[in-house]
């Protein structure tokens, strides 16, 4: 079981994340405005960041960072995440 599995195991809702990155607080906060309380992932601020990093890219995540996750599934980064908003569907999503 790699450390992403893990990480996303029994969770709701998990972003991984940067703290530095302007993408990532925008995905944040757009999860945040449909009431959710994400687990956040600020791999700029774990040891094991680096680790988590290369982990997600072997997942295909590019970037790696924001990467989404609900109900333990891989739903994909911003470009993702906003076109599911965009199709009113994002909600739908974290309802569920």
């Amino acid at each position: 079981m790699t450390t992403v599995t893990r990480a996303v195991a029994e969770k709701p809702v998990v972003i991984f994340s940067k703290s530095s990155c302007c993408m990532s607080h925008t995905i944040k906060t757009l999860i945040y405005s449909f009431g959710i309380n994400p687990t956040v992932y600020e791999l700029d601020e774990y040891t094991n960041g680096k680790q988590l990093e290369q982990e997600l890219k072997a997942l295909g995540c590019k970037p790696s960072v924001p990467v989404v996750f609900i109900g333990q599934d891989l739903i994909g980064g911003p470009n993702e995440i906003m076109q599911l908003h965009l199709k009113g569907k994002l909600a739908t999503l974290l309802g569920r």
